[in-house]
């Protein structure tokens, strides 16, 4: 079975990739690359591009029902052939859809594609891709015969990305009147990448995407158009396969979104102005990104694709300090001239020890994934599996993930009922170190070894003053890193189950539930052996930590699309519900012998805290002539955050978009493809407030003090300091 192995990438500072192998199966015997590079089910927009409209009454429909189908009606022939760009290369993700039935297929990485099944007769073969212009072939298909089809798409700029992902729906790209960016997979940056953010880096204007280290899983600072709130978040709001997730991560983990495996995405869609986001209401005042992961395609055969990466890591450089040598003679020269007492001369040592090297390491990344994409019995599935291991370039930091996700999209009733089921769970183990090594490494003295030449302090060299270690001075930075263990196990799952049904008599009217969930539970420890010097006044430290998330979504609404002449009138009105829940319970400090750090300490109360965010939302679009194109949005929040004298908020939007180049003095035009005036105004707000005030800063907090703390209630004594105290008369 042939192994497809494409061009190393070039040489980078901070990762080379070493080795990629994508390995296709096909069932119809063909052992192909597939590329996963563009899912023509990955989003509703694809959805619109690729599925029939339903045949009016008393017109031939759009083919066998779902039900007739699985009952055992038959096609005898099948099509297949090869899709070409103009340079004649083979185009790789290309849809190609039999006209009038469910039956469809992708290209492979080669372009080839094949349709099995397919009704004996004549045929309309619609192939499109991402960029370039939508071609219709006929063809015949015959009973036991295969038809060729070998079809060349041209590029077609204006045409790119033409269904665009909307909050609550989808769009054509020329009808948006808001703020909207659009990635695909075909464009992600490439090469090592652990956390979804990664792969839009540098890729959107208006988008910055800073790493917030080089720790495996390390938090990204996202900013769309900078910030907008000096003291509250300004992260933008996540929504992934129609689910928003909670931005405040959980403990034991880097970033919330690092607990999703980049090779399950199929879009980014940011939204970023006023207008666009203001359907998102009380989230919305720092952008919203909406996520779409990869699906399979109704008709298609099943493929498997396995990709393994592996990549290695070194920092780019590191701090020009001092040598031993140079060290040592500085030293004595500044003895020489008095300007620091004769006694520190006791401070150097005979050692020559580069601490930046010491804690450094070259890294290696393996990144496994494997996924099975296709349709069983006309319900399209995918179904992936990946497995990560990442070593920081700091000693002792790791990131192992494993990952799994399940995607179904059955349609029901003849097209009219369409399934989103879409289930992503991971497992994420985290070794944290200790960031204080980095600050340490730079200012410890480099005349003196890593290790002593005894066994106290597990071996390390430490400066005493006596027989401790010496309180002003930095702990050995080696030590620091290997003597503290800071782990955590982290599990979550996201999904939902999104029907959106057209009713039969009103086929301009669709009704979308949405049910949803965000489960996180995470479970760390940090220890230090009594032993160490980096907790020698506490004789160790074990603690451990427990946080559980429960985050609930129930969302519904309409949404109705009717044409009449030049007019085109989309209309929206819908329901949310989304309630957060954490609990952590309380943990005391204990030393490394396992007893209380602080036994005069009273034990806390568990912590658990819950806010709901209820919604009514609505949006009106028109459109005329294709030419002048009008939005507006409302939405009303109530968020418990809040008290109830404020608890509402109301945050309409309202933009409009002249599309000149379809007037008739540029309808002609071979310089402008398109050309687009807009203007947009709208409220959004800002209830994310957690971080700074928690969930219910409109009400008073009461904290159990220590023990030696007291007051006098009432006629109660209490005791102070081991003294009662008494009421006055």
């Amino acid at each position: 079975m042939p192994i497809l192995l494409p061009p190393v990438p070039t040489v980078r500072h901070l990762s080379r990739t070493l080795f990629l192998a994508t390995l296709g199966i096909y069932s119809t015997g063909t052992a192909l690359a597939a590329s996963e590079h563009f899912n023509p089910a990955a989003s509703k927009a694809e959805h619109l591009r690729t599925t029939p409209r339903v045949a009016p009454s008393g017109s031939p429909g759009p083919g066998p029902s779902f039900a007739n189908r699985t009952a055992g009606t038959r096609a005898d022939g099948s099509v297949s052939g090869r899709v070409v760009d103009g340079q004649g290369q083979g185009l790789p993700g290309a849809t190609v859809v039999v006209e009038g039935t469910t039956l469809g297929s992708t290209t492979a990485v080669d372009g080839t594609f094949s349709i099995a099944h397919v009704p004996a007769g004549p045929h309309v073969l619609v192939i499109s891709s991402v960029g370039f212009t939508t071609v219709r072939q006929e063809v015949t298909s015959v009973d036991g015969q295969s038809a060729s089809v070998n079809v060349k798409l041209a590029e077609n700029a204006t045409a790119l990305n033409e269904a665009v992902v909307v909050g609550y729906g989808t769009a054509r790209r020329q009808d948006v009147t808001g703020s909207i960016a659009t990635v695909t997979a075909k464009d992600f940056v490439q090469g090592q990448v652990t956390s979804p953010e990664q792969l839009i880096q540098g890729k959107l204007a208006g988008v910055q995407i800073t790493t917030g280290g080089g720790d495996p899983g390390a938090l990204s600072t996202i900013r769309i158009r900078g910030g907008s709130s000096l003291n509250a978040s300004n992260d933008p709001l996540i929504v992934i396969d129609g689910v928003p997730v909670d931005n405040q991560g959980i403990n034991g983990a880097g970033s919330p979104l690092s607990l999703v495996n980049p090779v399950d995405i199929a879009t980014f869609t940011v939204l970023k102005d006023a207008s666009a986001t203001a359907i998102y209401g009380s989230r919305a005042s720092n952008g919203v990104i909406i996520i779409t992961t990869k699906k399979g395609a109704d008709g298609e055969k099943m493929r498997v694709n396995v990709n393994s990466q592996l990549s290695r890591a070194r920092n780019y450089g590191k701090v020009n300090v001092l040598d031993a040598d140079a060290y040592r003679a500085l030293t004595n020269q500044t003895i020489a001239a008095g300007t620091i007492p004769a006694t520190n001369a006791q401070y150097l040592g005979t050692a020559n020890t580069d601490w930046q090297d010491a804690i450094y390491r070259t890294a290696w990344t393996s990144d496994n994934s494997v996924s099975l994409t296709g349709s069983a019995k006309h319900v399209p599935y995918r179904v992936s599996l990946g497995a990560l291991d990442q070593n920081g370039t700091l000693l002792t930091s790791n990131l192992k993930r494993n990952s799994a996700s399940i995607g179904l999209t059955p349609r029901l009733f003849d097209n009219h009922l369409r399934i989103d089921v879409n289930v992503k769970g991971t497992q994420a183990d985290y070794r944290f170190a200790d960031q204080g090594a980095i600050g340490g490494a730079v200012r410890y003295n480099p005349t003196q070894p890593i290790y002593s030449s005894n066994d106290k302090f597990n071996g390390y060299y430490e400066l005493l003053n006596g027989a401790i270690p010496n309180p002003l001075t930095d702990r050995n930075p080696v030590a620091l890193l290997n003597d503290k263990r800071d782990r955590s196990t982290v599990l979550r799952s996201i999904g939902n189950v999104q029907f959106d049904y057209q009713v039969h008599f009103l086929p301009e009217l669709h009704a979308n539930l949405n049910l949803g969930y965000d489960v996180s539970r995470s479970n760390g420890t940090v220890t230090i052996p009594a032993a160490s010097s980096i907790a020698f006044s506490t004789q160790g430290q074990d603690n451990s930590y427990h946080q559980g998330k429960n985050n609930k979504l129930l969302e519904a609404y309409l949404n109705y699309s009717k044409q009449v002449g030049d007019h085109h009138l989309e209309a929206l009105a819908g329901y949310s519900y989304q309630d957060f829940y954490t609990y952590s319970p309380y943990r005391p400090a204990y030393k490394a012998d396992g007893t209380l750090l602080y036994p005069d300490n009273p034990p806390q109360n568990p912590f658990k805290t819950q806010y709901t965010l209820i919604s009514f939302y609505g949006r009106l679009n028109y459109n005329y002539k294709e030419r002048y194109l009008l939005t507006g949005t409302f939405r009303a929040d109530g968020s418990s955050h809040f008290s109830p004298d404020n608890r509402w908020g109301k945050f309409p939007a309202a933009s409009v978009a002249w599309r000149i180049n379809k007037e008739s003095f540029l309808v002609d035009s071979h310089v402008v493809s398109d050309l687009k005036l807009r203007a947009s105004y709208g409220i959004t707000g800002q209830q994310d407030i957690t971080s700074v005030a928690g969930d219910y800063p409109y009400q008073g907090n009461y904290t159990i003090g220590a023990r030696l703390c007291g007051s006098c209630l009432g006629r109660t004594p209490f005791t102070r300091c081991g003294r009662p105290l008494t009421t006055p008369t």
